[in-house]
């Protein structure tokens, strides 16, 4: 076994001994904070408010519908064995939603490769585009300080919002355990960008000051990631309730590419948000743990361990890029 395998496995054994909720569990650095308290224009520093906990499962379960309410079941019963409350969505008997996703960067991955990601979705109702195309950007990363400090506030003049999450997805290499990627996004309509090249990676630094190191030369273009669009089937299961007001939607999706209909990833999702770390009870916090854990070990057959949906895609050709996922 190589030395660096030897330091993931050991790493993904001190994962698996946590037993609270990653969000409520985790500390901020009290020095960077002291160092550290707002960002360069004095905004005060962003803090965590959702908590996101996925299962990255293998896609060729996913042949219809069915299969999707299948698993809603099976979380069903996983939240009613461990104690924790599930509200059925009306929407989960209808059609699933479908949406186009798309990633831009630089033609060596220079922004995936810093921990960034620059997402475009486009939500589809009845065959058509509707609404205006969503721009998701986000800095994500295993270093809460590090996430805590990259600004990712867009230069725009209309409204845009900040989700700062804390992701929880299972173990690398074995079944049981969770580890964490701290995930600072930032979310505007595409109808905000003015600007007529929208490619050019001028245009998009004048955006996102936070690429500006990245940048090597005006003549730069973002460009489609691996040429790859990327139809997202989606479908509400419902609510988890673990008591005291954490209230936590779930869903189930199937990422395949547009064309050809290559079925790439599916996912399992459930978010809950709370105005901070402290107001979740300890009660709740190790509850969520509990459903989460028992949850993988109640659908080990269908999991796909070490990846995410990003990766996915970034690996479309065989060139896997370095990242901090």
């Amino acid at each position: 076994m190589s030395k660096d395998k030897k330091k993931e496995k050991k790493a993904d054994k001190k994962e698996k001994g946590r037993s609270a909720v990653p969000v409520a569990s985790a500390r901020p650095n009290t020095v960077s904070a002291a160092a550290m308290a707002a960002y360069a224009d004095g905004q005060p520093l962003d803090k965590i408010t959702y908590l996101e906990a996925k299962l990255i499962l293998k896609p060729d379960r996913f042949t219809s519908v069915q299969s999707f309410k299948d698993f809603g079941r099976m979380v069903k019963q996983t939240a009613k064995n461990v104690g924790v409350g599930f509200i059925a969505d009306p929407n989960a008997d209808q059609r699933p939603e479908v949406r186009e996703i798309t990633f831009g960067d630089t033609p060596d991955f220079r922004l995936y490769n810093n921990g960034f990601i620059l997402r475009r979705r486009i939500s589809y109702v009845d065959g058509f585009p509707v609404g205006d195309p969503e721009i998701v950007f986000k800095f994500r990363h295993p270093d809460e300080q590090k996430a805590t400090e990259t600004d990712v506030r867009p230069k725009i003049a209309g409204a845009y919002r900040i989700k700062f999450k804390a992701e929880a997805l299972p173990l690398k290499n074995e079944v049981g355990g969770y580890r964490i990627l701290y995930s600072h996004n930032c979310q505007f309509g595409l109808s905000q960008v003015h600007d007529a090249n929208k490619t050019a990676i001028t245009t998009l630094v004048k955006i996102i000051p936070a690429l500006a190191s990245l940048k090597k030369s005006d003549d730069e273009k973002i460009c489609l990631v691996n040429g790859g669009i990327v139809e997202e089937v989606l479908l509400p299961l419902g609510q988890l309730d673990f008591g005291k007001g954490q209230v936590a939607k779930c869903d189930i999706s199937l990422w395949r590419t547009r064309g050809e209909h290559k079925p790439l990833v599916g996912e399992f999702a459930f978010q809950v948000k709370f105005p901070s770390r402290e107001s979740v009870a300890e009660k709740q916090k190790k509850l969520a743990a509990q459903f989460y854990v028992t949850l993988q070990q109640d659908v080990k057959d269908w999991l796909a361990l070490g990846v995410t949906k990003t990766a996915m895609v970034y690996r479309l050709n065989g060139n896997e890029p370095q990242s901090h996922e």
